[in-house]
């Protein structure tokens, strides 16, 4: 009789079905166990750049009706801006690229690249190849945040401000303004800083035309000098 008898399973565990599908978590977590590497972490809820929203709410609105625009996707936006240092110092000394890649990153919030010649220059003992400053381009939500800190934060602390230039448009929609140090924005620590540098930044816009570019800009706040 006992050997008739079949043994029973032991514990209290069910046999897997066959074809369901296995979680994310438990995909994420065999694909770690695998690799020895961490999994890639998931997109968190990170709220938009304030003036994003105040462009999309109040400035293509008050835009499309300035300029007779009937279409929102023809109304002009802002595409990228580049923020460029030049250091001239770096042909004799290389060293000099590293504070100034430092200062873009710190202004930015965006790891800068390093510009390179592009030809050889006696007279100023260029080399081709050799590195001569730091460049940054900005899109998206940092695009909208840099902007922000510029015209309501860095532009103010400029000494005798009376406004920027009205007229440094490419004729293409496309604006660049100069910055004579980096001191104005208050990322920068002023025991850091062993010489002045400047910048300019080019704010690239959708606009086909100065006029509609100016419009675009003066809507977002940008402080142009009155004439």
């Amino acid at each position: 009789m006992a050997d008739e008898k079949k043994q029973k399973p032991q514990g209290d565990k069910k046999p897997q079905q066959q074809g369901k599908k296995a979680k994310p978590e438990q995909v994420e977590a065999a694909a770690e166990q695998a690799d020895g590497k961490p999994s890639r972490p998931k997109a968190s809820n990170r709220e938009t750049a304030r003036l994003r929203d105040r462009y999309y709410k109040e400035v293509r609105p008050a835009l499309m009706k300035e300029l007779g625009i009937e279409n929102p996707m023809a109304a002009p936006k802002l595409e990228k801006i580049v923020v460029n240092m030049g250091v001239g110092e770096a042909t004799q000394n290389a060293k000099v690229i590293d504070p100034a890649a430092t200062e873009v990153g710190a202004i930015t919030g965006q790891k800068p690249i390093v510009t390179k010649a592009r030809k050889s220059i006696a007279a100023f003992k260029v080399r081709e190849g050799m590195p001569i400053g730091v460049m940054v381009t900005l899109r998206g939500d940092r695009m909208y945040e840099f902007f922000d800190r510029l015209v309501n934060i860095a532009l103010p602390r400029v000494r005798d401000f009376r406004g920027v230039p009205s007229k440094s448009f490419d004729g293409r929609g496309n604006y660049t303004l100069g910055v004579r140090d980096q001191l104005i924005f208050p990322e920068i620590d002023y025991s850091k800083v062993e010489k002045l540098k400047g910048m300019n930044i080019t704010i690239v816009t959708t606009a086909g035309s100065d006029d509609q570019a100016r419009a675009l800009l003066k809507h977002m706040g940008m402080p142009f000098r009155q004439q």
